[in-house]
């Protein structure tokens, strides 16, 4: 009888702590105006025949602006910069010298920055992707979002909370190749105007529109 009442409350407490994933990304796509903070990303490739997985490490800063504003720093090994200004989603690699400009509307849809940037509510998120809890790890709530759309180039998005803050986002994609985002402190609400996600491409780079 002790083992069975032990067992209904481990999953009861566990049921509980999954379910907070997913209240923490509801509030936090419905009280996070806006936001920034620095990040880490480790790029995973799916091991080949013969050789072990190669991991990539990059970090910058990421800021947005709710709904459909945000900026992604890469900043180290290489610099670049993706930015959404409402119209349209810009990329511009520095070593190139180009930029490529796309409807931005066409361009997120189901995409990880929609799920921590873009969407205005709750609602909208649901409309591209499938949300559930997932369970606690590594000291983190999680919710997963697996893209309703089949033909995209996801797999899956785990999103994971600290403490109600923005810590990590895990993207798999449909190539087998895993990206995991580790964010530092996040500054919720941060006073940022939509002139701050405004771009425009410098002197002398080449501007390719998709």
């Amino acid at each position: 009888m002790k083992t069975i009442i032990a067992a209904i409350l481990i999953a009861v407490c566990q049921t509980s702590a999954w379910a907070d994933g997913l209240k923490n990304l509801e509030d936090f796509v419905k009280n996070t105006k806006s936001g920034r903070s620095d990040f880490t990303q480790v790029v995973t490739a799916p091991a080949k025949a013969g050789q072990s997985a190669r991991s990539k490490t990059s970090s910058g800063t990421f800021e947005f602006l709710r709904p459909n504003r945000f900026k992604f720093v890469y900043q180290k090994p290489f610099e670049q910069t993706i930015v959404a200004d409402g119209q349209t989603l810009w990329l511009y690699d520095v070593d190139l010298k180009q930029v490529t400009a796309r409807q931005q509307n066409q361009a997120l849809g189901a995409t990880p920055a929609a799920l921590i940037a873009s969407a205005p509510d709750l609602r909208a998120l649901q409309a591209d992707f499938t949300l559930s809890a997932a369970p606690q790890a590594d000291g983190l709530q999680w919710v997963l979002a697996l893209p309703k759309a089949k033909d995209g180039q996801l797999q899956s998005v785990r999103v994971g909370f600290r403490a109600g803050a923005l810590a990590a986002l895990e993207i798999l994609d449909s190539f087998g190749q895993n990206s995991v985002l580790s964010f530092g402190t996040f500054q919720a609400n941060a006073a940022l105007d939509a002139s701050h996600f405004q771009f425009k491409p410098p002197p002398g780079a080449d501007v390719i529109r998709q």
